[in-house]
């Protein structure tokens, strides 16, 4: 079977709440729950985190079983050598993934730490980027 796990980090908890004209009106909980009974199938799990740390230790449990990672690290995807360095040091693909079209933005969201790193990279398509996701996941 194949298990797929979205990974997401700081702030994305507040989705549906939080700057609304740019991440939608829904909340990943109740996206999530629709996603899963699109893919009935596949073992789909969630796990998100305010903490570098926390993805970090995600990454390593996941990393050697997992058929693939969705990940939107939010704004540690600009800063964290960390994240970066663990998705390098798993074999699992890792897709990442940003609601908003980060290149629409400010200068300092157009360079990803992770991107090399990964399978690829969706952004500016909302919560549907996550859907992509799964799907180039599921594919292979």
């Amino acid at each position: 079977m194949n298990n797929v796990i979205i990974i997401n980090g700081p702030n994305l908890n507040l989705l549906g709440v939080r700057e609304k004209s740019i991440y939608g009106e829904q909340d990943f909980p109740a996206y999530f729950e629709s996603l899963k009974s699109s893919y009935p199938t596949l073992e789909l799990s969630y796990f998100q985190s305010n903490h570098e740390g926390a993805i970090v230790d995600k990454l390593h449990e996941v990393g050697f079983s997992a058929t693939g990672v969705v990940l939107n690290a939010g704004a540690y995807t600009h800063t964290s050598l960390a994240i970066a360095d663990a998705i390098a040091a798993v074999p699992v693909p890792v897709v990442e993934v940003h609601i908003s079209n980060v290149y629409a933005r400010e200068p300092f969201r157009h360079h990803s730490y992770l991107a090399k790193n990964c399978k690829g990279v969706i952004c500016g398509f909302g919560l549907d980027g996550y859907r992509l996701a799964v799907e180039s996941l599921i594919a292979e």
